[in-house]
């Protein structure tokens, strides 16, 4: 696939059915005063720009496999790459309402599972070349992150400390005990449901992990998902500011004013003080070494250096 031209800005990239974008609209417009938001999207894609060029040296190809994440919506010219422990589910909902033709109405009346089943939504690897290379180029593309290592202790806390999530105790935990513990009991390495997060950031650590075979999508780099140095997004969405960075991509796209994207009333959500007692018993040495492993979604989205690591 041809890569997507770096040169080519926000105004010139998206092209609507009609012809004319919201965002050319809004660009040309004279009584359009930048909003705060739009200065806000803006630093983020040149921070994006400015350390994909320093960090990568080589531009590669994309390949199909690498689209799998990017979700398709032809209707409203959008393309979304899902971030598994990002809002990804409400998002999952939210483009099933978009592309729906009217099937759905609300996306809160989409149970959770519905929105995972991968028939419910195209996704861009689906396409054939040509196809994949005129939505790249047309458009609206978005994607949406979270501080890389909140986002990881929210994987270990859903997959690892829930007592329903047995494919994952199976596939993942028997091995990380395996591995990981000295002395394991029978029962914990038959279950797999009992994983400690120090043995869960050995996996992440031990070479052999990533030699037989790629990270689960809920602990992968996001930059190894959604490949941002290769893939222009307009729009870098955070967790952090969710409400209205969902709000803003939905009124560029001209979505009906009655899509709403969820509220988010999880009172169980992984915080940052939350992420540091996980770090507490975690020696400065692996604290380091993991670090190193997430640090390029540190630098590409511009997250600090967590306060509570042990690594100065």
């Amino acid at each position: 696939l041809t890569p997507f031209s770096a040169s080519e800005d926000m105004r010139s990239t998206w092209q609507s059915k009609a012809g004319r974008s919201p965002l050319q609209t809004l660009y040309e417009s004279d009584q359009f005063e930048q909003s705060s938001l739009q200065a806000v999207h803006q630093q983020r894609r040149e921070m994006l720009s400015n350390v994909c060029s320093r960090y990568t040296r080589k531009r590669r190809l994309l390949q199909p496999d690498d689209l799998r994440h990017l979700v398709v919506d032809d209707t409203h010219g959008l393309l979304y790459c899902y971030v598994p422990k990002v809002a990804c589910t409400n998002w999952k909902r939210v483009m099933m309402v978009l592309t729906g033709q009217g099937k759905y109405q609300d996306p809160l009346e989409i149970p959770a599972h519905e929105a995972h089943v991968p028939s419910n939504l195209r996704t861009l690897s689906e396409y054939s070349v040509p196809e994949i290379n005129y939505r790249l180029r047309s458009y609206l593309k978005f994607v949406f992150v979270r501080e890389p290592f909140e986002r990881l202790v929210s994987a270990y806390r859903n997959k690892f400390t829930l007592s329903y999530n047995t494919a994952f105790h199976k596939r993942y935990g028997t091995k990380i005990i395996r591995r990981h513990r000295q002395e394991p009991s029978d029962r914990a390495l038959e279950r797999g449901d009992d994983v400690r997060f120090e043995e869960f950031v050995y996996y992440l650590l031990d070479p052999r992990t990533q030699q037989e075979e790629p990270f689960n999508e809920h602990w992968e780099r996001v930059h190894s998902l959604c490949h941002p140095c290769i893939i222009h997004y307009d729009v870098v969405g955070k967790y952090e500011t969710l409400a209205e960075d969902a709000n803003y991509i939905l009124q560029l796209v001209g979505a009906d004013t009655s899509v709403k994207f969820p509220a988010s009333s999880k009172t169980t959500r992984t915080t940052d003080d939350m992420t540091a007692q996980f770090f507490q018993d975690i020696s400065p040495f692996y604290q380091r070494r993991l670090f190193n492993l997430y640090k390029m979604d540190y630098l590409l989205f511009n997250y600090s250096i967590p306060s509570y690591l042990r690594i100065r």
